[in-house]
């Protein structure tokens, strides 16, 4: 059996593959941001001779960590065995970035039992599930402080007929050019939850997603769990990704979301600190999943309400249902007599009548 683990940095990723024994296989392998297919492509050619010592010929276990939440979906649509390997078992992250992509491979290799095996329909939280929502749940005085102050929107006016297309995860080609042509068809507005780590590789993406007056906010730099970040770790994920936008011509995004919407109440503490506005939602037809165009349609629809934030997503894995489930989603609001606006727009409050 090989192990390859794939550790991010600022500029990109490295791919580091080990044998059974622990001993390097192929040559350290470093991609560009944009270069992911590259990367998919490098990781599925890694195959192990059958006849060796491992205990399954031929098998190649791929290793990401916690603080990785972009590639897992890909590699799996690619047909790729994706284990997440969680602090207990590496060592020391850098200020910025993850272990070294050795020390993922390694901890493979030394006990394979100690990481999680992660399945396309549970996404990167496979097997936390329940840490994720217990976070949740205790940070719910947090939250409510932090909405009442007008730092956090989780819908907007209910008796405004206005909702909000949210896309997170992106950009990435071909999928966000395809949710942008839908959205330049209909012309419909939406607010677009970038990585940072991908932003400076497809600048043509959030060029096209200014000049066709979408908004431009923040999902962090590399899609970490984020109840396993230190403060000065979250505050820099925060603010690469500002600076990144930032230097691709747009605005520096003032909205924030959480990846997977974790939180627990100290999270919820150090982003007050931050200043970021936090966006959740409360219409989640979960097409990370691929459940399918026309369920991902249904669901939407179904679920939305006045003042409703949408999740969606058109980067992290194969997003082909969700760009065909979207004509579905706005000519079906649009005829229930809702209009689409930005997520920023929500949080604003409705003018005064005039008597």
């Amino acid at each position: 059996m090989w192990y390859a683990g794939v550790a991010w940095g600022a500029d990109g990723y490295t791919v580091e593959t080990v044998d059974d024994t622990g001993g390097s296989v192929r040559p350290r392998a470093r991609f560009g941001r944009d270069r992911i297919d590259d990367l998919i492509r490098h990781l599925a050619a890694a195959r192990p001779p059958s006849g060796g010592s491992g205990s399954a010929d031929g098998a190649l276990v791929t290793v990401v960590d916690s603080t990785n939440g972009i590639l897992d979906g890909r590699m799996m649509s690619a047909g790729l065995t994706v284990h997440r390997a969680d602090p207990p078992v590496l060592p020391s992250r850098p200020a910025f970035g993850s272990v070294s992509a050795l020390d993922l491979a390694r901890a493979a290799q030394r006990d394979l039992t100690a990481l999680t095996r992660l399945d396309p329909r549970r996404g990167t939280q496979t097997g936390r599930e329940s840490d994720l929502d217990a976070g949740i749940a205790a940070s719910v005085p947090e939250l409510d402080a932090l909405t009442a102050a007008g730092r956090c929107l989780r819908h907007g006016d209910r008796d405004r007929p206005e909702v909000a297309l949210t896309f997170d995860d992106g950009p990435q080609p071909p999928y966000t050019g395809q949710v942008l042509d839908v959205l330049e068809r209909y012309g419909v507005p939406a607010t677009f939850f970038c990585v940072g780590l991908h932003v400076g590789g497809y600048p043509d993406e959030l060029a096209r997603m200014r000049e066709q007056g979408h908004e431009v906010a923040n999902h962090t730099w590399s899609h970490p769990f984020l109840p396993e970040l230190t403060r000065s770790e979250l505050a820099a994920q925060i603010e690469r990704t500002a600076e990144a936008v930032e230097r691709t011509g747009a605005a520096a995004p003032t909205l924030f979301r959480p990846p997977y919407g974790s939180r627990t109440p100290q999270v919820m503490r150090w982003l007050a600190e931050l200043d970021p506005q936090v966006v959740l939602w409360d219409v989640e037809p979960f097409d990370w999943a691929m459940p399918g165009a026309d369920t991902i349609a249904r669901i939407t629809v179904e679920q939305a309400r006045p003042g409703s934030v949408i999740l969606l997503h058109d980067g992290g894995g194969d997003r082909s249902q969700t760009v065909a489930a979207l004509p579905a989603i706005i000519e079906g609001l649009h005829e229930r007599g809702y209009r689409f606006v930005p997520a920023g727009q929500l949080a604003v409050p409705a003018p005064a009548s005039v008597a």
